[in-house]
């Protein structure tokens, strides 16, 4: 346990970005499965705008800095390419 003033300070303001950063993270993964899901489906409609929603909560995690640049380039990649094809 800190001892100093700041420090204190810095493990309560830690926990809080931490529950935040977690929450836009799992939230992604939640949204990229279930485009997935509907893709697989074949439901082309819906699918569509799961995508269109994961990708939007994969932008909003790389700008936060959560996932790394070519993470976020390669997960839209994979969604677009299975949305095409099928």
């Amino acid at each position: 346990m800190p001892n100093i003033k700041s420090a204190k300070k810095r493990v309560k303001t830690d926990a809080v970005k931490k529950v935040r950063n977690n929450t836009v993270v799992a939230s992604m993964r939640t949204a990229v499965k279930k485009a997935r899901t509907e893709v697989k489906n074949g439901n082309h409609d819906t699918a569509e705008i799961k995508v269109k929603d994961a990708v939007k909560k994969i932008d909003k995690a790389l700008s936060s800095g959560l996932i790394h640049k070519n993470k976020a380039a390669r997960d839209k990649s994979k969604l677009m390419k299975s949305l095409n094809t099928k």
